[in-house]
């Protein structure tokens, strides 16, 4: 089963999202995070979605897209270990933020996607076997469990969140 790993268990850079995540089931917390993200980027307006807080900062549809970004990463990487593959490379966020078109798009349009995107990952997630869970990888160089990557799917989406609230306001 899955749960909240120890501290030793990853690469310190890491625990800043893990430690954002209680101890509730976290498929029931990726779930519930799926819906009340939804419905925060889908209310908002082109005013508010095309806000950014600084002049190299990005907006909040590039948050937006970042979040769509790094679920695929991270999903992709609990697939890849779990089916055996060793290593895969990082993702320079600032790069994928950059050539993401995100900007471009409607804030509705970018909350249907990760809404989509994560209901995608949970199926896959739900499907996992213990065996699953417990496989390593090798991501952007750092030795790292697929259960510990679930966390960090949470914990990244808090994070971000916590960011459009405190600095945008939303």
């Amino acid at each position: 089963m899955m749960h909240k790993p120890e501290p030793a268990a990853y690469e310190q850079f890491y625990g800043k999202y893990i430690e954002l995540v209680d101890q509730e089931p976290i498929l029931e917390r990726l779930e519930s995070l799926k819906d009340s993200t939804f419905e925060l980027l889908s209310n908002l307006n082109d005013q508010q979605a095309n806000y950014a807080y600084g002049p190299d900062k990005w907006t909040v549809k590039q948050v937006a897209g970042h979040l769509i970004d790094a679920e695929r990463t991270f999903a992709y990487r609990a697939l890849a270990f779990s089916r055996g593959q060793k290593e895969l490379p990082g993702f320079e966020e600032n790069e994928y933020v950059e050539r993401s078109n995100s900007n471009n798009r409607t804030i509705k349009d970018l909350a249907l996607e990760f809404k989509t995107i994560r209901e995608a990952n949970l199926y896959m997630l739900c499907a996992m076997t213990p065996e699953h869970i417990e496989a390593r990888g090798i991501a952007n160089g750092k030795p790292i469990q697929v259960n510990t990557i679930i966390y960090i799917m949470a914990g990244h989406e808090v994070h971000h969140l916590n960011i459009l609230k405190d600095r945008y306001g939303i």
